[in-house]
């Protein structure tokens, strides 16, 4: 589809008028290792099987909520059941949901990766159905203010499921990541994003800037976060729908990414630190996005 665009948009400009855009359907399923979540067979032990195991009250709850997960095996403590019983148990009466399953804390740090923490809850269940950028841009129709997170190549889940979990407190649409480079569905993850990913999309796409390019088309300008950027997040007064793109750490953005960003920002910040964690930054340059 043709379209005719400025070669750099103004500062302070609002949302490109909204295209029909086609997603990236491409789909990852999930495999788990004792390295970052593990994958649980029939038998609720690890195996080649699909499933994987989610674990901590908030993310097994929200999983236990979300209609959109399959839930197969709930295990827990005899605390974790005192605690979390009767929530579990209205859940049960909205969906269908495993029967409890009572566990020795003991066992159950045996099953789960080392250093889980559980807290006494969790669940085999399967990994959710993949979505794709149709799914934000139809989340964003009718928006005039919309955010979007793009990640370029943060392979750390806990990263992911922090960056997941503020994209949901800032109230952002979802967070794309390269199908390659960046980690797959795991319980680290699920952990990591306190129940967000539940409620967020989290979507993958098999080419970054391809995707880029489509929320160009749908009305979004494209952020990119870097440190050596001319102008701040503040300074670019940026409104209406906004892809926000942040690279790894060590890397930042690659080249491609970069030459497809309407803008490169930076936060301020001292020397005394070289630059902040993505999932800080993110959760800073969100901030400055919604508070407008």
């Amino acid at each position: 589809m043709s379209r005719s665009r400025p070669t750099s948009p103004p500062l302070g400009a609002t949302s490109r008028p909204p295209h029909s855009v086609n997603g990236d359907k491409s789909k990852h399923p999930a495999r788990e290792d004792r390295r970052s979540g593990a994958r649980a067979g029939r038998g609720g032990g690890l195996s080649g099987g699909a499933s994987l195991w989610l674990w901590g009250s908030h993310p097994v709850l929200a999983a236990l909520a979300n209609p959109e997960r399959i839930c197969r095996r709930l295990l827990l403590t005899a605390e974790a059941l005192r605690i979390h019983g009767p929530e579990i148990a209205a859940l049960s009466q909205a969906r269908r949901l495993p029967q409890p399953e009572g566990i020795e804390r003991s066992d159950l740090d045996g099953l789960l990766p080392p250093g889980a923490v559980h807290q006494g809850i969790a669940l085999v269940a399967e990994p959710l159905a993949a979505a794709d950028i149709t799914t934000l841009t139809e989340i964003a129709e009718g928006r005039e203010n919309a955010v979007i997170i793009c990640l370029d190549q943060v392979t750390d889940p806990h990263n992911v499921g922090a960056v997941l979990r503020s994209a949901a407190a800032f109230g952002a649409l979802g967070v794309v990541v390269p199908d390659r480079h960046a980690p797959e569905e795991t319980g680290a993850l699920a952990k990591s994003a306190s129940g967000a990913l539940e409620r967020l999309p989290l979507v993958r796409v098999t080419n970054l800037v391809r995707a880029l390019e489509e929320l160009k088309q749908a009305g979004f300008w494209i952020a990119g976060l870097a440190g050596e950027a001319p102008t701040t997040l503040a300074g670019a007064k940026l409104t209406g729908r906004i892809v926000l793109v942040l690279g790894s750490e060590g890397e930042g953005l690659r080249r491609l990414t970069r030459e497809h960003c309407d803008h490169l920002v930076k936060l301020p910040q001292t020397d005394l630190v070289e630059s902040l964690n993505v999932s800080n930054a993110a959760a800073v340059a969100l901030y400055e996005l919604i508070r407008r």
